[in-house]
């Protein structure tokens, strides 16, 4: 998804993979529990299922795992749960910065694509987005940072979605761009009339939400997981 446009070489995401490298080979993360995606601050998260007669059982969230990955911790301050028909597009949705509001996404029935779009004024990535598969056979999530931009389409007859998030539910903060802007062309699955919520088809563009000063920059985003990590005392371990 999004391989139409230009991949960055983006000193953040190498710093992100050798860091996690690291500390993996030390015993400090264990092997492909987490995985960068091309957007810098997202990150695909694969559990271990066992599976037995009686059915599976698997790990949904590991804090110590998301420790060893990022360097910070993520303070579950809201869960919230949706469900969706086919063909219900939700997004994109972010938050000013600081605090912002990072998502932890799971599907736990159904079938989504999961969407993260990079709306950080300045970063290397701006404009760019990359989609996920989450589903209740393979059972992974998808965790996105402070600052970019969210959404997902329904893919089964029903989907139901869990997000751990890292801040309140804040109206005054939150903000969306309209998920079928042509400038950001995300390659939503054809078959069936998407269907947007009244607020998301409201929403501006891209562009009109940039000259409205309504999107995050990277400078404050770099800045809030800074200081995020040196809470934590883990800041040495990332440099910026």
């Amino acid at each position: 998804m999004g391989a139409d446009r230009p991949r960055r070489p983006v000193s953040g995401i190498v710093q992100d993979v050798a860091s996690y490298a690291r500390r993996r080979a030390t015993g400090l993360a264990p092997e492909g529990s987490m995985d960068p995606l091309s957007i810098e601050g997202a990150w695909a998260c694969r559990p271990t299922i066992r599976s037995d007669a009686r059915g599976s059982f698997l790990e949904l969230f590991r804090g110590g795992e998301f420790l060893a990955a990022l360097g910070y911790r993520l303070e579950v301050a809201q869960a919230n749960c949706s469900v969706s028909r086919q063909g219900v597009i939700r997004g994109i949705h972010f938050a000013d910065v600081p605090p912002g509001q990072a998502k932890y996404v799971s599907c736990l029935n159904g079938a989504i694509l999961d969407v993260v779009v990079d709306l950080r004024t300045g970063s290397p990535g701006y404009g760019r987005w990359e989609a996920v598969r989450l589903d209740d056979e393979n059972r992974r999530s998808l965790f996105i940072s402070e600052g970019l931009g969210h959404a997902f389409t329904a893919l089964s007859e029903t989907a139901t979605v869990v997000y751990l998030c890292s801040t309140p539910y804040a109206p005054d903060r939150e903000h969306g761009v309209h998920p079928l802007d042509p400038a950001v062309s995300i390659a939503w699955p054809d078959g069936s009339e998407p269907v947007l919520s009244d607020k998301d088809a409201a929403a501006p563009s891209l562009a009109e939400a940039r000259a409205a000063g309504l999107l995050p920059s990277y400078r404050d985003c770099q800045a809030h997981i800074a200081a995020l990590r040196a809470a934590d005392g883990r800041a040495a371990d990332y440099p910026a």
